[in-house]
């Protein structure tokens, strides 16, 4: 039984785009558009015009149960949208395009976090514009000064590296301190996963040891049905969320380590 498409439907609505136009856009009839809305699943060469289209990968709009692409694997019962083998394989349309989308919640627990900003010098301006919006953005960072982060950087051979990159990145999001409904703030936890939540799309990245995050899988998940592995890193974030501190940058701290336009 077809499933109404509400992501599409979603996406569509923030973009401004009407129905009609993504019609005309695919060479179909406004009525395929409406049904894809309705839950329909087009061909995959048309999943493919239409996540061209609007700018982000196919699978966030058609997972893979819906698509006709998952084998040996019940992807419905754990919300496993996609499956990356590192962070950079992950299209950079589909980070921000999540963020773009997101109307209720945008979560981040990282130590560093650098390519966050630095594949998006515009991030900071777009987190502010979400939370305009409406949306609750909570970031959540390493105490570049804590145990957890000075052990992380022995065990990647980096020794005080990381310490310094969590300033600098830090250093993206300072404007973010007088914006209402953001928060930044600092954890000391043991960190085994870097998790980016945008409303029911979940992104974990498992942090394998001796390795940078960005050299570990990326699993993609959509919490839809009761699916219990998005809950169960949801549930994570809140609990780190909890003890993590608010962060209060000093102008030293930020003169020797901030980032320089």
């Amino acid at each position: 039984m077809a499933t109404v498409n509400d992501q599409l439907r979603s996406v569509l609505k923030q973009r401004g785009i009407s129905p009609d136009a993504l019609a005309e856009f695919c060479q179909v009839d406004p009525k395929t558009v409406s049904r894809w809305l309705g839950g329909r699943v087009p061909r995959a060469a048309l999943q493919t015009q239409v996540a061209q289209f609007l700018h982000l990968d196919r699978i966030v709009l058609w997972p893979p149960e819906q698509a006709g692409a998952g084998h040996g694997c019940d992807h419905t019962a754990v919300g496993l949208v996609a499956m990356y083998p590192d962070r950079a394989s992950v299209p950079r349309d589909t980070w921000l395009s999540l963020l773009r989308d997101a109307q209720h919640h945008i979560d981040v627990l990282v130590f560093s976090g650098t390519f966050f900003a630095q594949t998006n010098p515009q991030v900071a301006r777009m987190l502010a514009d979400r939370a305009a919006e409406g949306v609750q953005v909570r970031l959540c960072f390493g105490n570049p000064e804590g145990q957890a982060v000075a052990i992380r950087g022995r065990e990647e051979g980096i020794g005080d590296t990381l310490g310094a990159k969590i300033r600098a990145s830090l250093s993206y999001y300072r404007s973010l301190l007088t914006v209402t409904g953001c928060e930044v703030r600092l954890h000391d936890t043991t960190l085994y996963n870097s998790l980016f939540r945008y409303d029911n799309h979940l992104l974990a990245n498992p942090h394998i040891w001796g390795q940078p995050a960005s050299a570990n899988p990326v699993l993609h998940f959509r919490d839809q049905s009761g699916a219990p592995l998005p809950e169960t890193y949801r549930r994570s974030f809140d609990a780190v969320w909890a003890t993590a501190q608010p962060w209060t940058p000093t102008p030293e701290r930020t003169a020797a380590h901030g980032h320089q336009d």
